[in-house]
C-alpha cells in the first residue's frame, strides 16, 4: 500500500474550489446533458468546484511548457514548431473519464485563451476483433495487450514531432471493434485530451512509454463497490437503448430481463474489468498528477494533486 501523503498535497473540496480564483464559468445548465455521460452525473456546482480549478492549472502549465520549448529552441539556435501540449485522463472503466475529459475540453476551448482541443480515446488503438480472437484475448479487450502500443507510440511521436494532420483507427461502442477504412483526422491542436485505462502504465516490452508523451495526467478514482455498482447500473441502461439497436454487437443482451442483466454485468465486471483494474490500472495511480477522489454519485469528495 502506497503513502501518496509523501509524494502529494490533499485538498478537501471547499479548498480545492478556492483554487478558481476568478475564472468565469463559461458553461450554463444547457450544456449539461452533452457534458454528462451515460450515468455519470455532472452539475454545474462540479463543475465550478472541481474542474474550473484544474483548467486553470493545466492553463499554468501550458504557458510553462510553451515557454520551455521557446527557451529550448532557442538555445539550440533552430526555429521554433508548435507541438500540442498532451494531457492525460486515466482510471477504471466506468470511473467517468470520457465526461471528464468532455468538461475539460469544454471549460479550456471557452477559456479566454479560446484553445482547439481534441478529445483521443486509446479505445481506437484497441486491436480489430479478428486479432483478438487470433490471439485468444477476446476476453481481455481492455488490458494492456490488448492494444496496439506501437501504433499508438507512433502517433505520439507524430503529435510530438510537429506533424499538422494524423491520422487514426476508430473504434466503434457499437459495433465493439475498430471500423475497417474509417479514421479520425487530428489537424494541429493546441491541446490533446488522451483518455485511456492504461496510459500511466510502463510496457514491459521497448524503451517508450504513453506516460512519456504526457504533459499532465489525472487520475479519477473511486471504491471498487463504487466502480462496480455504475458499472452494472450502466450496463442496465444499456440494455434499454444502445443493446436495442440491431446492429450493437450486445444486441442479445436487450431482450434478457434486468435480473439477468445485473448477473451477466456483474460477472463481466469481476471476470474481466476487475482483474484489469486491480493488476494493471489501479498500480499506476501514483504516477498520476492529480487525482480525483470519488465517492458513489460521482461527486469529487477530494483532490491529490503530487508536489513539485
Amino acid at each position: 500500500m502506497h503513502n501518496y501523503n509523501e509524494i502529494f498535497l490533499k485538498f478537501t473540496r471547499r479548498e480545492w474550489s478556492k483554487l478558481r480564483d476568478h475564472m468565469p464559468l463559461n458553461v450554463n445548465e444547457s450544456d449539461l446533458t452533452y457534458l454528462m455521460g451515460l450515468n455519470e452525473p455532472i452539475s454545474l456546482k462540479e463543475i465550478s468546484d472541481i474542474y474550473l480549478p484544474i483548467s486553470r492549472l493545466i492553463n499554468l502549465h501550458y504557458n510553462s511548457n510553451r515557454n520551455l520549448h521557446a527557451y529550448r529552441d532557442n538555445f539550440l539556435g533552430q526555429k521554433s514548431i508548435k507541438v500540442p501540449y498532451i494531457l492525460g485522463i486515466a482510471g477504471s472503466v466506468s470511473s467517468g473519464k470520457s465526461t471528464t475529459a468532455r468538461v475539460l475540453k469544454t471549460l479550456l476551448e471557452r477559456s479566454s485563451e479560446k484553445y482547439s482541443v481534441v478529445i483521443v480515446t486509446t479505445d481506437n488503438f484497441l486491436y480489430p476483433n479478428k486479432i483478438l480472437r487470433l490471439r485468444n484475448i477476446m476476453n481481455k479487450k481492455g488490458f494492456p495487450e490488448s492494444y496496439n502500443i506501437k501504433t499508438l507510440i507512433k502517433f505520439l511521436i507524430g503529435l510530438k514531432s510537429g506533424i499538422k494532420s494524423l491520422k487514426i483507427p476508430v473504434y466503434s461502442h457499437l459495433e465493439y471493434n475498430i471500423l475497417s477504412g474509417k479514421y479520425q483526422e487530428i489537424k494541429d491542436p493546441d491541446i490533446v485530451i488522451l483518455e485511456g485505462l492504461n496510459i500511466l502504465q510502463k510496457q514491459q516490452n521497448g524503451t517508450m512509454h504513453i506516460s512519456n508523451f504526457l504533459d499532465f495526467s489525472i487520475y479519477i478514482d473511486a471504491s471498487l463497490n463504487s466502480l462496480r455498482d455504475w458499472f452494472v447500473q450502466r450496463f442496465l441502461l444499456l440494455k434499454r437503448t444502445a443493446f436495442i439497436n440491431k446492429n450493437s454487437y450486445f444486441n442479445n443482451y436487450a431482450r434478457i430481463s434486468d435480473e439477468e442483466a445485473i448477473l451477466k454485468a456483474s460477472s463481466i465486471w469481476k471476470d474481466i474489468n476487475e482483474k484489469n483494474l486491480i493488476n494493471n490500472i489501479l498500480p499506476t495511480k501514483g504516477r498520476a498528477d492529480i487525482i480525483l477522489e470519488k465517492t458513489n454519485d460521482h461527486s469529487v469528495k477530494s483532490i491529490m494533486m503530487r508536489k513539485l
